[in-house]
């Protein structure tokens, strides 16, 4: 029992000397384990230590470097996600800043902009005008084609293939106009929400219209 103390000791009085070796020299650096407790100092860091935390001695004991230990692979992804996610918001920022200054440099007020979505829209309605047209004519032919068609009906004789191919052309016609109609419909309903919102904006950016002053009493 004595021998083993003995040991103990003289193991305890070599680490001492070597770690007060090691502080003349100017360098010691201690590691850690995963939990984060010192559990050596020396001249290096052994190789199954080299991923944790440690710190560096000056030969009066007083850290001068240390290190934090390698992050780990969630840790690592945690922070790419937090980089990516930071780098989105930056560019939506940046993106935002570039359509106001648009907004700003096109409008001067509020009104402009109403004057604006009306011109717009009046261009797509004046399409949509003319596709009606296009449609009514598509029609009549149809209706033309379907009148022939009747007629050889009613005299039992077949149909003959221009009047047939007349009737089809006017029916995919008629499919695709009226598909354009409807895309410009949408097409006006998307552009008065664009220009509610951009409305919305300006007046965020410049603040509400100043109340027009109140008519003389006579």
């Amino acid at each position: 029992m004595h021998s083993l103390r003995a040991v103990s000791l003289i193991a305890l009085v070599f680490a001492i000397g070597s770690f007060q070796a090691q502080a003349q020299t100017g360098k010691i650096v201690c590691w850690k384990d995963k939990a984060g407790k010192t559990v050596g100092c020396g001249d290096k860091v052994p190789p199954e230590y080299q991923d944790n935390a440690t710190k560096e001695l000056n030969k009066r004991g007083v850290t001068v470097n240390a290190s934090d230990p390698a992050l780990t692979p969630e840790q690592k992804k945690a922070l790419q996600a937090e980089a990516d996610r930071k780098a989105a918001e930056n560019q939506l920022a940046a993106e935002q800043k570039r359509k106001d200054k648009a907004l700003l440099d096109t409008f001067t007020t509020a009104k402009e902009i109403d004057l604006k979505r009306n011109r717009d829209i009046q261009l797509i309605e004046s399409n949509i005008e003319a596709q009606q047209t296009n449609l009514k004519n598509a029609n009549d032919r149809q209706a033309d084609a379907r009148s022939r068609m009747e007629q050889f009906k009613k005299e039992n004789k077949p149909v003959p293939t221009p009047i047939q191919d007349d009737f089809d052309r006017s029916e995919a016609s008629k499919a695709k106009i009226q598909a354009q109609i409807a895309q410009k419909k949408k097409d006006i309903a998307d552009l008065n929400q664009q220009y509610d919102d951009m409305k919305k904006r300006f007046i965020e950016l410049t603040g509400p219209a100043a109340p027009s002053a109140a008519a003389p009493k006579k």
